[in-house]
């Protein structure tokens, strides 16, 4: 039974995110949004072109929506109020949608005791949708909707239920492999083998609002969205309509293969805006094959904490464009430090494909087996090199392959960096490398930059400072090479990191 009265939703940055599973009949997210009108314009269309565009264009969905849709399922779980307290959002464990504890939870929810204070037991119902993969019964689905599910049952399209196990999780890309035993002629679909193009058709089948079967059409809005959802954040944007409950559920190309994952939407008011997010086929590919064969995931792993190349950035160390990940410290015995990476460096290319960002990185990297070796082409110290390394094994507790991503706190600057300095000898608990800041102007550049009071300078444009001697020698030098900002390395309580001044102007 659907209860629509009570809409929780997880929030990602400020931009409403919204998952697509539904607990108890309340929306846990919501996918959607109105269809397309093609119409639009054609009245001023010559008969041909009419023609044309008419005969270029699919007749219906009807042979494709065929031979896809008995593969696609109903997933139903129940989960105790314990586990789904933690869940929040079917999956988000991070408290970031405010509902860190169960007295939140229930509360948010209207789950109360007799006597007004909420019940410390309760089973929850939740729904979504998945698809079956092969035909002795291994499906896939979203990890928020199956996530500290105590049982798991599945509906075919002709109505017949199932019971499934979960096999496997990944929480970091949302995904989770389910298998329904003792069958072994169930109808499936295949992942596609190729991204989609931007403006190719999709058609998606799924359980919206326990409506099994349903089917709606659109396009390909956009690639490579990162959403904020996670380190390997890389979705497929498109506009077929889809709504709460479509979580877990395929979107298909005109030829029935896979090419994405239904699992959140854009959605300021919490309604459908027409914006939803699907995890590309190629990653649900490599997941779901580890959890099929080992029921865990395996990631490389470089031990780098790296940050984004600002535009600010790239013009002080030299880059023309502002791409690659700058690495802030290579993690002691890495395999990026046993490759010789330092403090500084740039990583512009893996296996000759260019890096875009350190996001970029952080997936192309956790896609590759432990143990095999890569190539990297590195800027150092304003001079390209190419190393080998060979791949680690992530830790269980990394969040991601590249080390944490740090992006820098950057505005545009004025024309002074207003900060006092003294070697870092000379204040107690500075160490005894580079210069502290003593003193931060609040309307200067520094300030303004993130720079702070007991963050200790390590280098300025890539040279070791020890005094303000070092330093001012160190800014006079990147002046007549002609930067506009520098590059200074900080040390602060948390972290080694890079942030890129803009250079005095007189």
């Amino acid at each position: 039974m659907n209860d629509s009265r009570n809409t929780p939703r997880k929030i990602l940055r400020p931009r409403r995110l919204v998952l697509l599973a539904s607990v108890a009949g309340l929306s846990i997210a919501i996918l959607g949004f109105g269809p397309a009108d093609h119409t639009l314009g054609r009245s001023w269309m010559t008969a041909a072109q009419a023609a044309t565009e008419t005969a270029s264009a699919p007749a219906g969905f009807a042979d494709l929506v065929s031979k896809v849709k008995p593969a696609v399922i109903s997933v139903r779980v129940k989960i105790d109020d314990a586990g789904s307290a933690q869940v929040n959002e079917r999956g988000n464990d991070n408290g970031s949608d405010g509902f860190g504890s169960p007295e939140q939870f229930f509360r948010q929810f209207g789950f109360r005791g007799p006597n007004g204070m909420p019940q410390q037991h309760h089973m929850v119902m939740g729904e979504g949708s998945g698809f079956f993969i092969s035909a002795d019964g291994y499906a896939v689905t979203n990890n928020h909707v199956v996530d500290h599910a105590s049982s798991v049952q599945v509906t075919a399209d002709d109505g017949t239920i199932y019971t499934a196990k979960v096999v496997g999780t990944d929480p970091k890309t949302d995904l989770a492999l389910i298998k329904v035993d003792g069958k072994t002629d169930l109808p499936y679909v295949k992942f596609a083998d190729q991204m989609p193009r931007i403006g190719d058709w999709v058609v998606a089948v799924g359980n919206p609002f326990g409506l099994g079967g349903t089917v709606t059409a659109g396009i390909v809005s956009a690639r490579g969205r990162d959403i904020g959802a996670g380190p390997y954040d890389d979705y497929v944007q498109i506009d077929a309509p889809i709504n709460k409950g479509n979580s877990g559920g395929p979107a298909f190309d005109m030829n029935g293969n896979v090419i994405g994952v239904n699992t959140a939407i854009f959605s300021p008011s919490g309604g459908s805006v027409g914006i939803g997010f699907d995890i590309p086929a190629a990653t649900a590919k490599l997941v779901v094959n580890q959890l099929k064969d080992k029921g865990t995931i395996t990631r490389g792993w470089l031990g780098v904490q790296v940050q984004a190349v600002t535009p600010e950035i790239a013009d002080s160390i030299g880059l023309k464009q502002a791409r690659g990940a700058m690495v802030d410290n290579p993690q002691a015995g890495s395999p990026a430090a046993k490759a010789g990476i330092e403090a500084g460096d740039v990583i512009t290319a893996v296996n000759d494909t260019q890096i875009k960002d350190s996001r970029d990185l952080a997936r192309t990297i956790s896609m590759m087996a432990p143990g095999s070796s890569v190539k990297l082409d590195v800027l150092h110290k304003g001079q390209s090199k190419s190393l080998t390394v060979a791949i680690g094994e992530m830790p269980n507790d990394r969040q991601a392959n590249a080390g944490a991503e740090r992006q820098p706190n950057e505005t545009p600057g004025g024309p002074h960096l207003g900060l006092s300095l003294a070697p870092a000898g000379e204040v107690d608990g500075a160490g005894q490398k580079g210069v502290v800041v003593t003193e931060v102007d609040p309307q200067g550049a520094a300030a303004e930059h993130g720079i702070q009071i007991g963050d200790v300078i390590l280098n300025v444009g890539g040279k070791a400072v020890a005094n303000v001697g070092d330093v001012r020698s160190a800014l006079a030098d990147a002046t007549a090479n002609g930067k506009h900002s520098v590059l200074l390395q900080l040390k602060s309580a948390d972290a080694t990191k890079f942030v890129a001044v803009p250079l005095a102007k007189g």
